[in-house]
């Protein structure tokens, strides 16, 4: 709970991952991906409840181990390649409301496919949402790549009117800094949720985070840097000898 403000945490996982197969359960340095998003959230010291959403038994039985509620199975509908990760938050809102007298101000999105993101980022962002007085708050990171160095390609691949023409001699540090999402953490009031059907909106607030803890696993290269990044992050904290 923040300033009376009651916290429900939602790790949604469901088995059927196309991209990477099983990655949500596939062990990334010494635990399951899934692990590493749990062990942040239920450190908080905010966070009145932590539960997964999953379809899959395997991957309810790994986050059992990991200390996460898993209140209900969810409905085979919302575990589809086509359903909406928004939907599987309002499935959530709704069990509790219907089978327990658990009610919540906000509600704490956090994606098994960051497990960089840090217990001290998941309270900063939360601190951030009171600070602002905002609905909301998204974690974001800078661009790796500036996105007006991008373009579409036509369909002979002219590159003639591929960058504007005031940037095509800029120097990168000349350009304004861009953001993106992260996909670490989405934090909004339920109503708001329902309302603008998405985090993002008027009274929506970022949370920023170094690139260092902002991969979002969505493919093996991804998972490949995160191994490295959690290697080194683990040697850094090994005493010297």
């Amino acid at each position: 709970m923040i300033n009376g403000k009651k916290i429900l945490a939602i790790i949604p996982a469901r088995g059927g991952s196309k991209g990477l197969p099983g990655k949500n359960i596939k062990k990334l340095g010494e635990k399951a991906l899934i692990g590493w998003t749990i062990e942040a959230g239920l450190a908080s010291s905010y966070i009145d409840k932590l539960i997964v959403s999953t379809d899959d038994l395997k991957i309810a039985g790994i986050a059992r181990e990991f200390g996460a509620n898993l209140p209900f199975q969810r409905p085979a509908e919302l575990a589809t390649d086509n359903a909406k990760s928004i939907d599987t938050l309002f499935h959530a809102i709704d069990w509790f409301s219907t089978n327990t007298n658990d009610t919540f101000d906000l509600i704490l999105l956090l994606q098994p496919t960051s497990p960089l993101r840090s217990t001290k980022d998941i309270d900063k962002a939360l601190r951030k949402l009171l600070e602002t007085k905002g609905k909301a708050v998204v974690s974001v990171c800078p661009c790796e790549h500036h996105p007006w160095w991008a373009n579409e390609l036509p369909a002979d691949h002219n590159m003639k009117e591929f960058l504007r023409p005031e940037i095509a001699n800029t120097n990168r540090q000349a350009l304004p800094a861009y953001y993106r999402l992260n996909g670490a953490i989405y934090i909004a009031e339920p109503a708001y949720l329902r309302e603008n059907d998405s985090f993002l909106g008027e009274h929506t607030y970022s949370y920023e985070m170094p690139l260092e803890r902002s991969v979002d696993i969505d493919s093996a290269l991804d998972f490949k840097l995160a191994e490295v990044l959690i290697r080194e992050n683990q040697d850094h904290d090994m005493p010297a000898t």
